[in-house]
């Protein structure tokens, strides 16, 4: 649906602290291709977009933006954007194809080292995540995330990673986004492993959360003065009526979709309220383990892309709540509700209530239809709009007192979006996947021209 709201005033550099990160942010699965080179092994999305019906349009990741091969013409294309940080996540079975060792692929983590390099190279500040949902197959053969040896596996990775690029590498996120790799991987069975159940999700999440605890140690043995952190997707939840059912209705669904990560990250383990709603779905929890994920941490990521309304649903076990469409609202392609509000009130939230001494937005970004123009140009206004409304909400939450120190958007690409396949487009670059010729689209040059400091003096 068509906005009808004004556009805020344009924000721009100028408005931001000196030493705000700009940046934009990748995945290895979605854009490097080449999940045969050089020794990699298989992850558990090279085997889920094995089976039918898993990706919408039956694709994979197999060549995607082919960015294994590619590299420095999208290092090319970052510096032209005028960035001074770049988000990309190392794809664990290339660095260890079976999960663990007893040595690490060479070839896999000299594509890195050589990325790093050419990041540095071009003036831009390398900012590797060590997760992003590509787990071995081997270790999932073994019990992935419902396992322990995941967690000790994790840690014996991140050690490695912070020892060959710690020299040059200063931020480290070690996950992105735990709850989609528990509840959409170990819930919904939607993305990688497919799996079902409440157990399995809630043990996998633990797992996840405390292999951050292990690696941020790893990590800062390694790496000396590395710094570390983690990055959440995180939604504003709001009622969907003024009911007072709707009002413990939201109460119920954050105590899962954000307070379940935040409370135990900041050490006040896992919150009591939806625990008890669990019952015996709780996960395993050995002494120790709170401690460990509440690891002292240098920075929080924040992903925002929308609020969720909530409406109470007393048959839906077992949180009693489910998630509702407001139609009146502007939507993107992916019928995400377009909220920049909702940021501002979220980073206010997180402020408030868990005081991080550093903030990212470490994914912000929207899906539209391009237009392909008859002179090759990519127009797509919309994602324009959404960029420059989110910017003024960054902008807004810096005068609230909120310490947000960057911004990430999502993408520098067009890639393999997971389930969608590739029919879901997120770049600030058109990407054309049967020959990989790469066109800036109109956002990107938006966004080119808000970084250039000489047009903000």
């Amino acid at each position: 649906m068509a906005t009808t709201q004004p556009l805020p005033a344009a924000p721009r550099r100028a408005d931001f602290p000196d030493g705000f990160r700009w940046g934009c942010a990748t995945s290895a699965y979605q854009i490097e291709g080449g999940v045969d080179a050089d020794g990699r092994g298989e992850s558990i999305w090279d085997r889920f977009c094995l089976a039918s019906g898993r990706i919408r349009d039956g694709s994979s990741g197999a060549i995607a933006c082919d960015h294994y091969h590619r590299w420095r013409e999208d290092l090319d294309l970052a510096r032209g954007l005028g960035l001074n940080a770049y988000r990309f996540s190392i794809a664990w079975p290339r660095v260890f194809p079976s999960g663990r060792g007893p040595a690490a692929n060479a070839a896999g983590l000299d594509f890195y080292s050589r990325l790093v390099d050419g990041l540095l190279e071009r003036g831009i500040e390398p900012w590797p995540t060590l997760y992003h949902w590509d787990l071995p197959q081997a270790l999932q053969d073994r019990g992935g995330w419902h396992s322990r040896e995941t967690v000790e596996a994790f840690a014996d990775y991140a050690a490695c990673v912070g020892r060959v690029l710690g020299d040059r590498v200063r931020n480290f996120t070690t996950h992105n986004e735990p709850w989609c790799s528990a509840f959409l991987g170990h819930r919904e069975g939607s993305h990688a492993p497919g799996l079902q159940g409440w157990q399995t999700a809630l043990q996998a999440c633990h797992h996840i959360l405390l292999s951050h605890g292990r690696a941020v140690e790893a990590l800062r043995a390694e790496a000396g003065g590395a710094r570390a952190g983690i990055a959440l997707s995180l939604h504003p939840c709001r009622p969907a009526t003024d009911s007072v059912a709707d009002a413990l209705a939201v109460e119920r669904h954050d105590g899962l979709r954000n307070r379940w990560f935040l409370d135990p990250l900041f050490g006040r383990g896992y919150p009591a309220d939806t625990w008890q709603r669990f019952g015996c779905n709780v996960p395993i929890v050995l002494e120790g383990d709170l401690a460990t994920i509440a690891a002292s941490t240098d920075f929080l990521g924040i992903n925002y892309y929308f609020p969720e309304r909530i409406a109470a649903a007393p048959g839906e076990d077992p949180l009693g709540v489910k998630v509702v469409e407001d139609a009146a609202v502007e939507r993107t392609a992916t019928g995400w509700e377009v909220e920049p509000d909702g940021l501002v009130e979220l980073l206010d939230r997180v402020r408030r209530d868990y005081a991080p001494a550093e903030i990212y937005l470490t994914e912000n970004g929207s899906c539209y239809e391009d237009t392909v123009e008859p002179d090759g140009s990519i127009a797509d206004g919309e994602r324009r709009r959404y960029l420059q409304r989110h910017l003024s909400a960054v902008r807004e939450s810096i005068v609230r007192g909120v310490p947000l120190k960057g911004y990430f958007a999502w993408s520098l690409l067009d890639n393999f979006e997971w389930a969608e396949g590739y029919t879901r487009r997120f770049g600030l670059t058109h990407v054309d996947f049967a020959t990989q010729q790469r066109t800036l689209k109109e956002s990107g040059h938006w966004y080119r021209e808000f970084l250039r400091p000489t047009t903000h003096d």
